[in-house]
């Protein structure tokens, strides 16, 4: 299939899929009614269901899962070795624990490690994949709390977080992750629990040739924009993605509800138009970044790439260039970090690119629930601007923006480069003993900025030459993932409290109209200017330089 036909077949089954997915999120999230099965719930973790909690409350709610999450997987992993079901896996070191800890509980899912040499079956299944589901939870009950504040008029009560979290993973995550599962085991991933089959090769050796179970971390880790692969090759292993039809899967998996939630927004807010708007600017990044990676891996410079017809190191050649740029930028596009070609022997303009992707905010279309809070931090930006520029008071949603709201919206936009230009400031600052970068010039810049893109936007990918098992590269990388997701979030939520407070307006004869055309062209604007104005000095000294060698 040629790569604008793939990208056809993406783009028609996001659109059969992001009508009826959005407005069930909507009902989930507006529901006034409890399953028995919530109330159940409910009742066994002490929720009042009918308590609304002001920002700061909910706030608290958001951190205080997230850290007894993480103690609980770091406790998994380093016990590993003593527990059921480790498959003969020792016990995950200090620093490798709190590591991944971190990345799972942050929606990050970086991995230093080789998934299949170093997580047993329960940790895979009972610590990164319920990991899996109560981060993207998490990100999804934020967005909504967001829209809460622009909806909310003089009242800042925003929800109740325990409720959220346990409507969307009930609701939501568990039965699309469960159909998921199934239609990945039908096109062939592997699921089971048995023992690693000891195989003999040709030369007479033994391997070990493991299982496990795949196909159920597979579902939520696309689907929850997770990323962590089963195996180390993630999803260009053959039992993780064995064929076209599950590698189709896949991406429409981790675009689904992100390109899903703007629906849902208009739905909230009460104007379709908004949602419409919000996505259309989403889908213009999307196809922007498919169309620059594909035409620089198609078109990659060099020997080999020439007589190869196009730039194939590092590409699983069961879905060669084309899909393998659609998965780049899909992936990078969103916060999932899963890969089904090795970005580090992209070329460096693409490289670049799925580098950019990062660095924007990862909002086209983002992660679940963050990809929609972020592009509404940037609209609120853009709308902000405009006000300047014309002299009036900017206003969007309802809602007048004053100095305390553009404050939080700042804070929230160079939170995320001061932690990844100073992390990979200091990382390149490293003696060369350190390991990290193994490689010089411009692409061993390039291999510590998407490192540290990859964390500070919680996404995980990586430059595959990039040596991240050092315990500093463990550490220093754990705590910008701590940071860079819960810094933003406590804004975006303080951001939702303040905007509560306001009483809502109708729109006057002044009001910069946010459903249109030219607004969806200056958001766009706004989106590359802020991330160029932020980042075209570092990436001038790496996958720029790079590609003019």
């Amino acid at each position: 299939m040629a790569a604008g036909e793939q990208v056809c077949l993406i783009v028609a089954l996001l659109l059969l899929v992001q009508w009826p997915l959005g407005t069930y999120i909507a009902r989930i999230m507006t529901d006034t009614r409890d399953t028995r099965l919530e109330k159940g719930v409910y009742r066994l973790v002490g929720v009042n269901a009918s308590t609304q909690q002001p920002w700061a409350t909910y706030a608290i709610s958001v951190l205080a899962v997230s850290v007894v999450g993480a103690v609980l997987l770091y406790a998994l992993l380093r016990l590993q070795a003593v527990l059921p079901g480790n498959v003969g896996m020792p016990a995950v070191p200090a620093d490798g624990a709190f590591n991944t800890a971190s990345s799972f509980v942050t929606n990050t899912n970086w991995q230093w490690y080789s998934g299949e040499a170093t997580m047993g079956y329960l940790a895979q299944a009972a610590g990164l994949t319920v990991q899996n589901f109560v981060s993207a939870a998490v990100g999804i009950a934020v967005a909504f709390v967001l829209l809460r504040g622009f909806v909310s008029s003089g009242a800042d009560l925003l929800g109740n977080f325990w409720v959220d979290i346990i409507r969307i993973v009930l609701r939501l995550l568990l039965p699309l992750a469960a159909i998921a599962a199934l239609l990945f085991m039908i096109g062939g991933v592997v699921q089971n629990l048995n023992d690693p089959v000891v195989a003999t090769t040709l030369q007479g050796a033994t391997q070990p040739i493991p299982g496990g179970p795949v196909a159920t971390q597979e579902a939520i880790k696309q689907l929850g924009t997770n990323g962590g692969g089963f195996f180390n090759a993630n999803s260009a292993h053959p039992f993780e993605n064995p064929t076209a039809y599950t590698n189709v899967l896949q991406i429409l998996l981790l675009l689904a509800i992100p390109f899903s939630l703007p629906r849902a927004m208009g739905l909230v807010i009460g104007n379709k138009k908004q949602g419409i708007a919000i996505l259309c600017t989403m889908g213009v990044l999307w196809l922007t970044s498919v169309a620059l990676i594909t035409w620089a891996e198609t078109a990659g410079r060099g020997a080999a790439p020439e007589l190869a017809g196009a730039a194939m190191e590092g590409k699983e050649v069961r879905f060669g260039v084309a899909t393998s740029a659609l998965f780049a930028a899909s992936t990078t596009g969103t916060s999932t970090g899963a890969v089904n070609s090795m970005h580090d022997s992209f070329t460096a303009a693409g490289g670049g690119v799925a580098m950019l992707n990062m660095m924007v905010g990862e909002v086209s279309p983002g992660g679940v629930g963050s990809g929609l809070y972020g592009m509404l931090i940037l609209a609120i930006l853009t709308v902000f601007l405009a006000g300047l520029m014309v002299g009036r008071t900017p206003e969007i949603y309802g809602k007048r923006l004053g100095r305390r709201e553009i404050t939080l919206v700042a804070l929230y936009i160079l939170t995320t480069p001061v932690l990844l230009l100073v992390g990979a400031g200091l990382t390149a600052g490293l003696p060369a003993g350190d390991g990290s970068i193994t490689q010089q010039g411009p692409h061993g810049l390039s291999t510590a900025l998407y490192a540290y893109a990859s964390a500070a936007n919680n996404n995980g990918s990586a430059f595959a030459s990039f040596g991240a098992a050092t315990t500093y590269q463990n550490t220093v990388l754990g705590l910008v993932m701590l940071f860079a997701r819960f810094v933003p979030m406590v804004l975006v939520i303080a951001l939702a409290g303040v905007l509560a407070r306001q009483r809502r307006k109708a729109p006057g004869p002044g009001t910069l109209s946010t459903d249109a055309p030219m607004f969806v062209g200056l958001l766009v604007v706004v989106v590359l200017f802020v991330a160029g104005l932020t980042y075209v000095p570092a990436l001038a000294l790496g996958p720029v330089a790079e590609a003019l060698q």
